[in-house]
C-alpha cells in the first residue's frame, strides 16, 4: 500500500468516525433536551433506542479491524512481511468507529516499512501518527519517534535525525527504547565524528549492548570501537572490535557502514 494513500485514507477515516460519533451524540442530547415537546414520551424512548442500537452495531462492525491491526506486529517480527502488509490493509480499509484501532494500523505499516528498509515511507507514515493526538498511545508516539530518527538517518537526514533523537530524551523510554536509541544515536554521532561523546560512559554503553541482539549488539561494539580508535584508545578499541567479531562478520558491518572499515583494513594492519 503506498504510504500516501494509507495517510488519506486514514485522515478521511477519522474524519468520518468524528462526524458519525458527533452525529449520534446530538441526537442523543436532542432526545434529552426536547423530550415530551411532542407529547409522546414512548416516541422518544424509541428515538434513544435506536441511537443505542446503531452505536452498538457500528461497534460491532469496528471488531474486524481492531482483530487485524493487533495481529500485525507478530507477523513482522516473524519476517512474514507479505500477510502483515494484507493484515494492515484490510485493517485501514476496514470500517472502524474508533481511532485507535487506525492509529495502530498507520503504525505497524511504519514499522513493516522500516524492517523492509523503505526510510522514505517509513519516515512519512511515522510523522502522520506523530501528528495525531495519541493520548493513551504514548508508547507508540516513542517508537514512532524512533523509527522516524532512524529512517532519517538512513536518508542522511542529519538535522532531522538530530531532532528526533532530542525529543526521546524528553520521555521515559523503556529498556527496549532506550537500546534502540543508544544505537541510532551512536550511529548518528559517527556522522557528525563526535568521537568524545561516543566515548562518554563506554562501560555503560557496552553492558547495554550486550543486551541488545546480535547484529545490533555486533554494529553497536563495532561504533564504540571506532570512537574509541579516533580518541587514541586502543585498548578499548581492540577488545571492543573482537568482541564485535563475535557476534557480525566484519564484512557484513562494513557493508552496511563503511566507516568501520578502519577497524579491519584490508592489508590487515591496524
Amino acid at each position: 500500500m503506498d504510504a500516501q494513500l494509507a495517510i488519506a485514507r486514514f485522515r478521511r477515516d477519522l474524519t468520518l468516525g468524528t462526524l458519525l460519533k458527533a452525529a449520534l451524540a446530538l441526537a442523543v442530547l436532542a432526545c434529552l433536551l426536547f423530550r415530551g415537546m411532542i407529547g409522546n414520551h414512548l416516541f422518544d424512548a424509541f428515538v434513544l433506542l435506536g441511537i443505542g442500537a446503531i452505536w452498538l452495531t457500528l461497534s460491532y462492525r469496528s471488531i474486524p479491524g481492531s482483530r487485524l491491526a493487533a495481529g500485525s506486529p507478530s507477523l513482522i517480527a516473524a519476517g512474514d512481511f507479505s500477510a502483515a502488509e494484507d493484515h494492515i490493509e484490510q485493517a485501514l480499509r476496514s470500517f472502524s468507529l474508533f481511532r485507535t484501532s487506525k492509529l495502530l494500523s498507520l503504525h505497524h505499516l511504519a514499522v513493516l516499512r522500516h524492517a523492509q528498509r523503505r526510510w522514505a515511507d517509513a519516515a512519512e507514515l511515522s510523522r502522520a501518527v506523530l501528528a495525531q493526538r495519541l493520548g493513551s498511545l504514548r508508547g507508540v508516539g516513542r517508537q514512532s519517534r524512533l523509527i522516524l530518527a532512524d529512517s532519517l538517518l538512513e536518508l542522511g537526514d542529519l538535522r532531522g535525525t538530530h531532532g528526533a533523537i532530542l525529543a526521546l530524551y524528553q520521555q521515559r523510554l523503556t529498556l527496549a527504547e532506550a537500546l534502540s536509541l543508544l544505537s541510532v544515536q551512536l550511529d548518528y554521532e559517527s556522522r557528525i565524528h563526535a568521537w568524545d561523546r561516543m566515548t562518554a560512559a563506554m562501560p555503560v554503553k557496552v553492558q547495554l549492548a550486550e543486551l541488545m541482539g546480535a547484529a545490533e549488539g555486533g554494529k553497536t561494539q563495532a561504533m564504540l570501537a571506532l570512537a574509541a580508535k579516533k580518541m587514541g584508545r586502543n585498548d578499548w578499541s581492540d577488545w571492543l572490535r573482537r568482541r564485535a567479531e563475535l557476534l557480525v562478520e566484519p564484512s557484513d558491518l562494513i557493508s552496511a557502514r563503511p566507516a568501520l572499515a578502519e577497524l579491519w583494513p584490508p592489508d590487515g594492519r591496524e
